[in-house]
């Protein structure tokens, strides 16, 4: 933020943007946003077919979280488990497999795989002394409304017995709650949208960075590569913006 900051840039928050016209006069403008939200706020300007076509654009499975303060650490069976920063809980491969099919046909895994973290094992400031804290969470369908709470919980306590007994309180987020928190994540997608074969590449559409206006550009991830902690769909977007503004 500083260093934006030293080249001129100012950051504005808590101030919604409806409309593309509500934004200051620029060059270039990216939005990091998903393509629905970017229809909604520039649809005017880019034309009803482009808007349609990321109106068409498909989402990915949604999320449902869940946060944890516990009385001490989780009992894991496996000694090593308790050691990790991130655990991932799937059981078999085959259990995996069929939890992971089931968000897609909209169905309810009884034993979904679950990320876990344990951020108070390595960092004594996310919990008061001999306390800790844990998140995790499941996929689910688009929109679920389903409560995965004991499954997410009973899927820990299979492979930490006791888990239930070091719970003091829990905070529960479900697709809508993320949705309601940030409008990008439609229906609890986390991920940017539906990472397969029509939209592993070309995503939002074939113009991937471009819109159909030669000032706005989306760098979301819902663009390649997609999601994950790595910037590289804003640096590609910023290059892509530099190499038009710069002609």
């Amino acid at each position: 933020m500083l260093y934006l900051q030293s080249l001129g840039g100012e950051i504005v928050l808590g101030r919604p943007v409806e409309n593309v016209a509500q934004l200051p006069p620029a060059r270039a403008v990216l939005f990091d946003v998903g393509p629905g939200q970017l229809a909604s706020i520039a649809g005017a300007e880019l034309g009803s077919s482009f808007a349609a076509r990321l109106r068409r654009f498909r989402r990915g499975a949604g999320v449902f979280k869940l946060d944890w303060a516990l009385r001490g650490p989780i009992p894991w069976t496996n000694p090593q488990v308790a050691q990790s920063a991130t655990v991932h809980l799937g059981g078999t491969v085959d259990e995996l497999a069929a939890s992971e099919r089931a968000p897609a046909r909209n169905e309810t895994s009884e034993r979904p795989f679950v990320l876990l973290v344990q951020p108070s094992l390595f960092d004594a400031t996310r919990a008061p002394a001999g306390h800790h804290t844990a998140w995790a969470y499941c996929h689910v369908s688009t929109g679920s409304t389903v409560d995965m709470t004991a499954r997410i919980e009973a899927q820990v306590e299979r492979f930490a017995p006791g888990f239930r007994d070091v719970i003091i309180a829990r905070h529960v987020l479900a697709p809508a709650d993320l949705e309601r928190r940030n409008a990008n994540l439609v229906g609890g997608d986390i991920g940017g949208g539906a990472v397969d074969l029509p939209q592993l590449f070309l995503r939002p559409t074939a113009r991937i960075y471009r819109t159909s206006r030669p000032r706005l550009f989306i760098c979301s991830s819902s663009t390649p590569p997609g999601s994950g902690v790595h910037g590289l769909c804003g640096y590609h977007a910023a290059n892509e913006a530099l190499a038009t503004v710069l002609k």
